[in-house]
């Protein structure tokens, strides 16, 4: 399980002297427990991909506390191995000199080996011959595929995922889309989806926090988004929309 609470954070602004300081987020609190797909969806600028650095232990809060079964996830030992992320930016998630086994064997440490690096390619929709590929001769979609093997390798229990199919046409998003819901049903982890998408949230997740200027404005389950209350929540959904509308709409696509 996740669990946040009462989290907050702030930014220095202006010059070097400065002792103004921007609020990103301001007491933030929710849980997630262990295989749930749990969507933040939100505008540009809302906060989300800040909270969600959080979650993978890369940068801490200003006030506040961010546990992984219990435990303080900004406590190395309790993240090695429990968490992973994909990013948007495919591009630069691969170092370009990197073949793809190195690239994916790069978390593996001593425990890497062809034949697992063989495994994940095979997970994720890929053959083998792609070991020795480097990602500039990969589509986007290929190199995507690339990182959430390479985040899978260390078995975590749950994966955050930052706008990981935004920079992704249309229908490769939804073939990533498939992937990762298949992947989560076979290997049981939880998803932490960061997104403003809300087609693609309502596609794959189990619930939908809807994230505003550093708060959480409504949470819903995906069953039930015809239901929801906030005028933002609203806004995004687009007034009619609904779980199966927007599944319908992405598939269609």
């Amino acid at each position: 399980m996740i669990r946040v609470e009462n989290v907050y954070k702030s930014y220095k602004r202006g010059g070097l002297f400065s002792l103004e300081r921007k609020p990103v987020l301001k007491g933030v609190s929710f849980q997630s427990p262990a295989g749930e797909c749990l969507a933040i969806v939100g505008e540009s600028g809302s906060g989300k991909s800040t909270l969600g650095r959080f979650l993978i232990g890369i940068e801490k809060p200003d006030r506040g506390t961010v546990l992984l079964e219990g435990f303080d996830v900004f406590n190395r030992k309790t993240r090695k191995g429990a968490v992973s992320a994909v990013f948007q930016d495919y591009k630069s998630s691969i170092n370009p000199f990197f073949t793809v086994e190195k690239a994916i064997m790069e978390p593996l440490g001593k425990d890497g080996s062809r034949q697992r690096v063989e495994e994940l390619l095979r997970e994720v929709g890929l053959p083998s011959s792609y070991r020795q590929k480097y990602s500039h001769e990969l589509s986007g979609g290929e190199v995507q595929r690339v990182c959430i093997a390479r985040a899978m390798a260390s078995h975590p229990r749950f994966l955050l995922l930052d706008e990981a199919v935004s920079s992704l046409d249309v229908t490769v998003q939804l073939q990533i889309l498939n992937l990762l819901k298949r992947l989560k049903e076979r290997r049981g982890m939880g998803y932490v989806f960061i997104t403003h998408d809300i087609q693609a949230a309502a596609y794959i997740c189990d619930r939908i926090i809807f994230f505003r200027d550093g708060r959480i404005e409504e949470t819903a389950e995906t069953g039930q988004l015809k239901n929801v209350r906030s005028d933002y929540a609203r806004k995004l959904l687009g007034v009619l929309s609904g779980t199966a509308e927007a599944a319908a709409g992405l598939e269609q696509a």
